[in-house]
């Protein structure tokens, strides 16, 4: 199964989930960058408010075509209880081009519930497999990796 893992990283977590994904997938990766607009305290804030408005944001063009892959994984850390608002712009742009999904996101402590039901609901898709990793399961997130890799096989 041809596979690609999109995902959204302000701070280098999600992107290393996404990359041990990618590793023990054996899979394309394509990273969404939006030319640093969420860095630092005040991107932090104005991706929270962002996010619980449903606002889009301008994202970067991607590299890779959806529609060439069997399932597209979809990764994102949680900003106030949603997902990246570049992960919603994406979705938005490149939903009909994906076939399959599956889904994960990094938080501190919880929203995820809300995040993951959110792309569900955005994408229309039922999801293959999704995960979530607290600031504790990203210390050692060895078993719900492998819990999410199995359930997409």
């Amino acid at each position: 199964m041809k596979t690609l893992i999109v995902y959204y990283s302000r701070t280098n977590v999600t992107k290393d989930i996404a990359n041990r994904l990618q590793k023990e997938l054996d899979c394309d990766i394509e990273e969404i960058t939006d030319g640093g607009k969420y860095d630092g305290r005040l991107g932090y804030m104005k991706g929270g408010m962002n996010a619980s408005m449903g606002r889009t944001s301008d994202i970067d063009p991607i590299s890779k075509n959806p529609s060439d892959y069997d399932l597209v994984i979809i990764g994102t850390p949680v900003w106030a209880s949603n997902m990246a608002t570049p992960v919603y712009t994406y979705l938005i742009k490149y939903n009909d081009q994906i076939k399959k999904m599956a889904s994960f996101c990094t938080c501190i402590s919880g929203g995820y519930e809300k995040a993951l039901e959110k792309i569900a609901e955005v994408s229309g898709k039922t999801q293959v497999s999704t995960m979530f990793l607290n600031a504790k399961d990203v210390k050692n997130p060895t078993e719900k990796i492998n819990t999410f890799i199995k359930n997409i096989k």
